[in-house]
């Protein structure tokens, strides 16, 4: 990739988690394929990214709030950031239930990494509503999870520089669940790649 975005959005540092080939097929290559769970996340998402805010006698909660980090050169949108007591909870929607794996807790993390450098306000910690389990799950913002969250973002640059689609992941799981398999094709690809690999 010839030029390197000046702000990386940070949702995509969730697909990058989940599978660097993922990653550069919607980031770089724009595929998108529209099945049913991806439909209704995104109508969600819609709605949850209405711009407002409501308040209460605890404080203030502001829906569809753009973040960055000039430092870390990441830009977004948190779904919600609650305000209580004088504290900031960035509060993130996804479709389905509590993931198996920390893709979601990265991009929250990025969020709240965001807000910190635009306010000077440490974080300890965010929460994700699942719509399937209809479910508040409470992440702390730990040390490791932050390096991991930078890490990401490292990462993602260095693909983008280096210009090349990555190879599949070995991960049956994943890909089953992965809306791109039909695009990315890992099984057979992987195949290929061994098979080239054997040759004299």
């Amino acid at each position: 990739m010839a030029d390197l975005p000046d702000y990386l959005p940070l949702s995509f540092l969730n697909q990058l988690v989940y599978c660097p080939r993922r990653f550069w097929l919607m980031y770089v290559e724009s595929e998108m394929l529209v099945n049913a769970p991806v439909l209704e996340g995104m109508l969600r998402h819609q709605r949850a990214h209405t711009p407002g805010q409501m308040r209460d006698e605890a404080g203030r909660v502001i829906r569809s709030v753009h973040v960055w980090s000039d430092a870390l050169r990441i830009a977004g949108i948190a779904d919600f950031v609650e305000e209580r007591d004088g504290t900031m909870i960035p509060l993130e929607h996804k479709n389905g239930r509590t993931g198996k794996w920390i893709n979601d807790q990265v991009q929250l993390c990025a969020q709240a990494l965001c807000l910190e450098e635009r306010t000077g306000q440490r974080i300890g910690r965010g929460e994700i509503f699942y719509w399937g389990s209809r479910r508040r799950e409470t992440i702390d913002l730990t040390d490791d999870l932050r390096q991991r969250t930078v890490a990401t973002i490292e990462q993602a640059f260095t693909l983008l520089e280096a210009g090349a689609l990555p190879p599949p992941i070995d991960h049956a799981a994943k890909c089953r669940d992965c809306s791109l398999e039909p695009i990315c094709l890992p099984r057979e690809t992987l195949q290929l790649l061994s098979e080239e690999s054997r040759q004299p």
